[in-house]
């Protein structure tokens, strides 16, 4: 054998043997992170001190879209948490138009409340009407207004309450990447209106290129305009892509409510592929598909109606005078293995971890 011909050889060889130990890291790390995240949440993990219940206050919620199962699901949270506090709550659907949260807003500020929650949408959007706010001194705190945990100062937020969302993206591309043997060929959803969601859609594409899997397609497409366009848009990337598209990573499961019919349509069973994959919220409608393996796999789903409770309570917090509490929510990889967990027979992930009693206990309740 010449040199150069041995040397490429073994080159080869070598690379071989770094690759085959480095694929092995990486799929065991991403499984790893998929059964910590699918396991029971049973333990309460947030604070166990605060302030007691303000008496009597009046808060408003303005709400991004009710149609949205997450925003739905954080806003019973809140009129349940507000029922057990002692406050009454005034929800305004936005109807998910910039222009119906303008609106929205600025009927809160005549309401004169005590407090707003702003519900899932980006709090520089509405800067003007939160600087209105913020001089009249009344608190807001927010549900998925700005990508990270806690207080966003330049618009008078005391806190923002989600989970981590970096941590959300990791794991729903991670598990694509597990359940595709290491190979995924995906395409992501998200919604360039919200910083949230672009910050979640660039961590999922980050990770899939980081473990060596393939992103198709970064496709941004409104999510208040998923029900007239997600259809038509899945087949087209069904016929662009066919069996190299094996799942789907979107910001949220709204974008896979609309999904179902253009690839049954394709012949495609329930369970087939591309398999969809939210990274959040854990909507009613994702864990019905997941149940019954129709058209969705997994949601990395948030505790919507704890996040309710946190909202309320991180309110209280401002309303007297003291720090937020620094609690960050968890995340679940909810999938047809694990559906019947904390809270899946209501269909969303409600830990049974005692929150309610814990945030009673802290207001006196």
């Amino acid at each position: 054998m010449k040199r150069r011909d041995f040397m490429t050889t073994t080159a080869i060889i070598l690379g071989g043997m770094i690759a085959g130990p480095a694929f092995a890291d990486s799929m065991a790390d991403a499984k790893a992170v998929v059964a910590k995240y699918a396991s029971k949440v049973s333990k309460w993990d947030g604070p166990t001190t605060g302030p007691k219940a303000q008496a009597a206050k009046k808060i408003v919620v303005v709400a991004a879209d009710m149609k949205n199962g997450g925003i739905l699901g954080v806003t019973t949270g809140i009129q349940e948490a507000a029922a057990a506090i002692g406050w009454t709550v005034t929800v305004l659907d936005s109807g998910g138009s910039i222009g119906g949260r303008t609106a929205a807003f600025g009927q809160a500020m005549t309401l004169q409340p005590d407090g707003i929650i702003i519900n899932g949408f980006d709090a520089v959007e509405q800067k003007p009407a939160m600087e209105a706010a913020k001089k009249a001194k009344i608190p807001m705190v927010s549900w998925h207004a700005a990508p990270a945990v806690g207080p966003v100062p330049d618009v008078g937020v005391f806190a923002n309450v989600t989970t981590d969302a970096m941590e959300v993206s990791k794991a729903a591309a991670d598990y694509a990447y597990v359940d595709a043997g290491g190979k995924p060929g995906v395409i992501i959803f998200t919604d360039s209106t919200y910083a949230i969601a672009i910050a979640k859609a660039d961590k999922m594409k980050e990770e899939i290129l980081k473990l060596g899997g393939t992103v198709l397609e970064y496709v941004d497409t409104p999510i208040a305009e998923t029900s007239q366009r997600m259809p038509q848009l899945t087949t087209t990337l069904l016929q662009k892509y066919g069996a190299k598209w094996t799942h789907s990573l979107a910001i949220n499961d709204i974008y896979f409510d609309f999904m179902g019919p253009s690839l049954q349509s394709a012949g495609i069973p329930g369970d087939g592929a591309p398999k969809s994959v939210a990274a959040g919220d854990g909507s009613e409608s994702a864990y019905q598909r997941i149940r019954a393996k129709q058209y969705q796999s997994v949601t990395v789903a948030e505790p919507l109606n704890l996040q309710g409770w946190q909202l309320v309570d991180e309110m209280n917090r401002a309303l007297a005078g003291e720090k937020w509490s620094g609690y960050v929510s968890p995340l679940h990889v909810v999938t047809a293995d694990n559906v019947e967990f904390d809270g899946g027979p209501k269909n969303s992930f409600d830990p049974d971890n005692g929150y309610r009693d814990a945030y009673k206990a802290i207001w006196g309740k």
